[in-house]
């Protein structure tokens, strides 16, 4: 394999790898809150954890043990169930490790191309044994600092449902680190 050949494929892997990188987390925070209490069963499941919020603003967070088109039940100290007229919101705690796992497992293969091409003298057995550790170290690295990120931040909540109405303000704010800029940004809204 010559060193044109070479340059081929990485201009092919490049270009394909930044788009993952930057569509691929869009297209899993795509996802908005479902728009009617009996829509939960679709991204719900028994056994999941989640925090529900009723008309009255009180909070209960626990597994799920039941859940129907017209009520939810939460096992925490006390077993509550939850009618869907009494429900103001649900939310799911997020975990960085699985997106943290996936950026890390991009920047392996990336890196794990260039390097392989670059050490290998093209033979490409090899190259692929390099992507493929530089894959599994990368996913490996990424989710450990996926971990390591989460414990030290407060939970974070992903909106699952929220009833009609029940609009509230949201306050965000994070920081903004570019070569040029460091700063924070901050959105409020209503």
């Amino acid at each position: 394999m010559g060193t044109s050949s070479v340059v081929r494929q990485f201009r092919i892997c490049l270009p394909l790898a930044a788009v993952l990188v930057v569509f691929l987390p869009a297209v899993t925070a795509a996802q908005g809150p479902v728009k009617s209490f009996d829509q939960l069963n679709t991204r719900l499941k028994v056994g999941y954890t989640v925090t529900v919020t009723d008309a009255q603003g009180r909070e209960a967070t626990g597994r799920i043990t039941e859940l129907h088109t017209a009520s939810i039940t939460l096992s925490s100290d006390v077993p509550t169930t939850f009618r869907a007229e009494n429900v103001r919101l649900v939310e799911r705690r997020t975990k960085p490790v699985g997106r943290a796992a996936l950026w890390g497992l991009m920047a392996g293969a990336v890196g794990g191309l260039v390097t392989g091409k670059a050490v290998t003298s093209g033979d490409e057995m090899l190259v692929g044994a390099v992507i493929a550790a530089a894959v599994g170290i990368g996913a490996g690295v990424g989710a450990l600092i996926g971990a390591a990120v989460g414990s030290f931040q407060p939970a974070n909540r992903r909106e699952i449902y929220r009833a009609p109405g029940g609009k509230q303000a949201h306050l965000s704010i994070a920081p903004v680190i570019t070569p040029r800029t460091k700063g924070v940004a901050v959105a409020f809204s209503f």
